[in-house]
């Protein structure tokens, strides 16, 4: 069970003592903070599922923005960045769920999938309406309670009966910005979530979705490699009883490398295997590897903190990039054990890796999880993508990429304006973005055309 800790939202961490790096014993929260015990799963996984390499997915129609985008550019004789927008439409992407009647997300999904059977297609689909999401920031909303999102959830799996193959992403940022992690006060004068009413309700989709459809592999979203070490996120992970779905999903609407992202998921998986039942974040000691310590054997034990800023593996030489003492580490404990947990890696956005402003930029909150300048589109989705690492279901485009992070403000209190994008306000969150969405397409990593 993890325990209680204010968090940033999506806050790349640059920085944590060298006892938690470690994995020592950190400052424990009082134990009532601690969610109750969650009954033993009833599910399990679908056995050795694995999408094959072939996989052909979903190609949702596109937004509005973009179709408007496309005509706009045309109309200016810009025939090459058209051509641009349409190849970034043209690209498998998800598609989201983010509220509605339980009647009526069922008619949505089953909508979706079944385009997607016609099309001889694998759809991905995202779940997002719990209760008190965000934190109530620029993606605020959700259902109104925990009644009203197990019937929301009922709705979703229900027009996925008969569906076949599919992949479903649970509640981006879900685990990694529970309730407990919000500042005081997010809720005040409305329905209060709590970190228990959160696991329950993200189990609770979960197995609902595989009852009513076992084909469908299910993805709890476990953040992305600038945020919870691996033992913390596991944790949460282990608490809403991942080990009976398929896994877990990574960098959900972020920009982290996927170099990076494929061995924090392999260590999640990893960290899983053999993870105590009753472990509990912060208050036993760590007993994973993670990414802000990598000593080992191979650097004699004289580790630092992994710079999300390049781009890691086992011959890197910038020692800040080297994750060969990680691995060997991993590799002891582990011993015969086999991790079994599978993951994706949204790729939507990240071909240039994250952001952080100029040095004399001096935000008081840079949000560089929110609409950074110059970054590319990824990727483009592919299953079994790496050979190397096994446990990777798949590269998906789950974020829609030309649509917003939100009005971002880098943190300058009254302003309603982005500075990094000439002094413009940002559309809301999920509107479409023109200027990011050029840019990201003329930055692709691999390139769109």
């Amino acid at each position: 069970m993890f325990s209680n800790h204010l968090s940033r939202r999506r806050a790349t961490i640059l920085a944590v003592s060298a006892a938690v790096a470690v994995g020592q014993l950190a400052m424990s929260s009082p134990a009532s903070a601690k969610p109750a015990p969650t009954p033993a799963p009833s599910l399990t996984a679908p056995e050795a599922a694995v999408l094959p390499a072939d996989t052909r997915f979903y190609t949702p129609r596109p937004d509005p923005g973009a179709q408007q985008q496309i005509a706009d550019l045309q109309r200016q004789g810009r025939s090459t960045d058209a051509a641009l927008i349409e190849a970034v439409i043209e690209t498998p992407q998800a598609v989201w769920f983010t509220g509605g009647t339980p009647k009526e997300v069922q008619k949505e999904v089953h909508r979706t999938v079944t385009q997607a059977r016609a099309h001889k297609t694998v759809p991905t689909l995202v779940a997002y309406n719990v209760p008190g999401r965000d934190c109530s920031q620029y993606s605020s909303g959700g259902a109104a309670d925990d009644a009203a999102y197990r019937a929301w959830a009922d709705g979703f799996a229900a027009g996925l009966a008969k569906a076949g193959t599919v992949t479903v992403v649970i509640e981006p940022d879900g685990l990694p910005l529970m309730p407990g992690d919000c500042p005081e006060g997010t809720y005040d004068g409305q329905f209060v979530p709590t970190d228990e009413g959160r696991l329950a309700d993200i189990r609770y989709i979960g197995e609902a979705i595989e009852r009513v459809n076992p084909a469908a592999l299910v993805y709890l979203d476990a953040g992305h490699t600038g945020w919870h070490n691996v033992a913390s996120i596991a944790d949460r992970l282990q608490d809403a009883g991942v080990e009976q779905f398929q896994g877990f999903s990574l960098n959900t609407s972020n920009y982290q490398y996927t170099a990076n992202l494929t061995q924090y998921g392999t260590w999640i998986s990893q960290c899983l295997a053999v993870l105590p039942d009753d472990y509990t974040h912060e208050v036993d000691p760590d007993p994973c590897p993670n990414q802000y310590w990598n000593g080992g054997p191979a650097n004699g034990y004289q580790g630092v903190a992994l710079d999300p800023m390049l781009e890691w593996s086992d011959t890197a030489t910038d020692p800040a990039a080297n994750t060969l003492g990680i691995n060997q580490r991993f590799d002891a404990l582990l011993g015969d054990t086999v991790p079994t947990e599978h993951f994706v890696i949204d790729t939507s956005r990240n071909g240039q890796g994250p952001w952080e402003p100029a040095a004399d930029a001096g935000y008081p909150d840079p949000q560089t999880w929110c609409n950074p300048p110059a970054r590319g589109l990824g990727a483009r989705p592919q299953a079994q993508p790496d050979a190397d690492f096994p446990l990777l279901d798949a590269y998906l485009w789950v974020k829609t990429p030309g649509q917003s992070d939100g009005e971002c403000n880098r943190g300058i209190t009254g302003s309603t304006t982005d500075p990094e994008w000439g002094g413009i306000t940002d559309p809301a969150a999920g509107a479409w973005f023109p200027e990011q969405a050029l840019e990201l397409a003329q930055l692709a990593v691999p390139a769109l055309r």
